[in-house]
């Protein structure tokens, strides 16, 4: 479990790298105050920058591994161009990795590998995502299988080998979505 309790508020968080894929401005990460939050603090990306093709990342620095369960709570509190919150696991750099994520303003989740900065959705469900509200999403990466579960249910997996080794985690955004995550929970597999 990531300690965000012991994180001070009005801070970047501590144990992060910060990185963007795509274009537009760097992203703004900090621990704010939520009272709705498990500790009453939560990560949150707050830049509001429009550009479409933009996915700031906060990559876990004490963690590596390949196969991995990333599980955490998150909430949609702004964005126009999108409202969306995700887990990257295997990450090599800001432009190789797999992300799960779901998005408010589209009511989907999706499973995406990114190589090379472009992104190629291997798999995906239509589902309400409601915004402003706390949601449970998680990515479980097993050798080339993936499972992805959205508020307790596990709506879809996918094979892939395109990224094999092992890599980071880290949370993800895209455009401007100001995303809050909470109850980060990261689990290396046998």
């Amino acid at each position: 479990m990531i300690p965000i309790e012991k994180m001070d508020i009005g801070t970047e968080p501590s144990d992060f790298d910060f990185a963007r894929t795509g274009q537009g401005g760097a992203a703004k990460w900090a621990v704010v105050g939520d009272s709705s939050a498990t500790v009453g603090r939560v990560l949150e990306q707050s830049s509001t920058d429009q550009t479409d093709y933009r996915f700031p990342l906060a990559i876990y620095k004490p963690f590596s591994a390949k196969d991995v369960e990333v599980v955490l709570r998150f909430k949609a509190v702004a964005g126009r161009v999108d409202q969306a919150g995700g887990i990257v696991v295997r990450l090599v750099d800001a432009n190789n990795y797999y992300v799960a994520r779901a998005n408010a303003l589209e009511d989907n989740v999706r499973f995406y590998r990114m190589v090379k900065g472009r992104r190629e959705q291997l798999a995906g469900v239509n589902v309400k995502v409601s915004g402003n509200e706390w949601h449970t999403l998680g990515l479980r990466a097993e050798g080339d299988r993936f499972t992805i579960t959205f508020d307790g249910h596990a709506p879809f997996t996918a094979t892939d080998r395109t990224i094999s080794d092992s890599g980071k985690v880290a949370l993800w955004t895209k455009a401007d979505s100001v995303t809050r995550f909470d109850k980060i929970e990261i689990n290396k597999l046998p």
